[in-house]
């Protein structure tokens, strides 16, 4: 097996339990450098439980997550980002009274010396660094100065997706990052997608929209009620397959 066909993050038999709840029940997991994989399942299905799991946000009950050939866990979203894992949840969580700047560098804000003196946010740096950053993927914003809220939802989500890029994500967890968008603003997420492939960004693909699943995806894991129902290439696949797995 190549070093690209390794699972560049792996969970095996995570099991997840809410009181009397089993969220999540032995569920595997993978994605490959360089590979979309999409997470499809009804709501319930335990999509949003796996992905709190491997980004941080709470721990699994059993089963081990391996990233990068290594076994780990991470204590908190601030351990699972430091090691290359990033996370764009529906909301976005951006600041909207924020420039793009100060989004991009949202709680890592550089600093410098006013007057050689006082420390002071360095806002310069960060819109310099930032206008760097969505240049490389071909995202054309003409004010970095601009509050987010002032911005598409399309734009919103490039700022989000630059976000993850400039920090160096591995693993990028996308959840449902086309929807409430238009057809263009969708056609350019999906190509900035696969801008991302081919850096060898691992992406986890969360969404509803099975249009948007078969454009973009490798493979397409479905759970069903906490537990995996099935594994396809989505080129051996169709969409009424797909759905015939998350419905049972």
């Amino acid at each position: 097996m190549s070093e690209r066909a390794k699972p560049l993050l792996e969970a095996r038999g995570m099991t997840k339990k809410f009181g009397g709840v089993l969220a999540l029940d032995r569920v595997d997991f993978s994605v490959n450098a360089g590979e979309v994989v999409a997470l499809a399942g009804d709501n319930g299905a335990g999509k949003s439980t796996l992905i709190k799991i491997i980004s941080g946000v709470f721990p699994s009950d059993s089963g081990e997550l391996r990233y990068g050939g290594e076994r780990v866990s991470f204590a908190n979203p601030h351990d699972a980002r430091d090691r290359g894992i990033e996370t764009i949840y529906q909301d976005l969580a951006l600041a909207d009274n924020l420039d793009v700047g100060a989004n991009v560098f949202l709680g890592r804000e550089p600093m410098t010396r006013l007057f050689g003196i006082v420390p002071v946010i360095d806002r310069r740096r960060m819109r310099e660094e930032a206008a760097k950053t969505l240049d490389t993927l071909d995202i054309g914003l003409d004010r970095l100065d601009r509050p987010v809220r002032a911005l598409s939802g399309g734009q919103r989500q490039c700022v989000a997706i630059g976000r993850a890029l400039h920090w160096h994500a591995k693993v990028l967890i996308m959840d449902e990052p086309t929807a409430a968008l238009g057809v263009p603003e969708q056609r350019k997420v999906v190509s900035l997608i696969q801008s991302l492939k081919a850096r060898g960004v691992g992406i986890i693909f969360i969404s509803h929209n099975l249009q948007d699943i078969f454009a973009v995806a490798d493979r397409i894991t479905v759970l069903r009620r906490g537990v995996n129902a099935g594994m396809r290439n989505t080129a051996e696949t169709n969409p009424d397959e797909v759905v015939r797995l998350m419905v049972g």
